[in-house]
């Protein structure tokens, strides 16, 4: 192994990998301004804290959206559906619109330092694009990960979609709560 090879060395892991995007906000920063902006990112990072607790963590920002990291599959869909359910409240509770879309992938991504990398972060990365507002889409591998423990759980098919730089369809579902 060269030494630069040695320096971004990687492990894989196995868990599940959620995106989350801010629907609309360059519009809303257009048109409200920065610090507008700003506070709503603020809300959205005091949701997340609150929601995630320690079942998962951010790997990183992204602007107007994040990317988590879960072990457990079940949890990343339990979390996103919660995560709407808050996201969904403070919308209605306060003066900002915060819809937001979320995606979902199980997958064995490389871990590198704390991010994560590699195509199961690819295809998660395009589900959240398909997510409409207040949507959670999660993929097949995830559903398959879930099956029996989350009753609670509802996946609505959505079918085999076609993603950009991703050479095979990825079969997609809408996660809904049914409690």
């Amino acid at each position: 192994m060269t030494p630069a090879r040695a320096a971004t060395a990687a492990t894989t892991v196995e868990g599940a990998i959620a995106f989350t995007d801010i629907v609309g906000f360059t519009e809303f920063t257009a048109l409200r301004g920065d610090e507008a902006a700003l506070d709503l990112l603020a809300v959205q990072d005091r949701i997340i804290q609150e929601t995630i607790g320690g079942r998962g963590r951010v790997v990183k920002n992204l602007g107007d959206g994040l990317m988590l990291w879960f072990d457990d599959p079940s949890v990343a869909v339990r979390t996103s559906l919660a995560l709407q359910a808050s996201f969904e409240k403070e919308s209605m509770d306060g003066d900002m619109p915060l819809w937001v879309r979320i995606g979902v992938h199980f997958g064995h991504p490389a871990r590198r330092g704390d991010d994560l990398i590699g195509h199961d972060v690819n295809v998660a990365a395009r589900i959240v694009d398909l997510a409409a507002p207040g949507e959670v889409l999660v993929s097949e591998a995830c559903t398959m990960r879930i099956a029996g423990e989350a009753p609670e759980i509802y996946f609505e098919e959505v079918g085999p979609t076609v993603m950009k730089g991703i050479p095979e369809p990825i079969p997609l579902y809408r996660a809904v709560a049914t409690a």
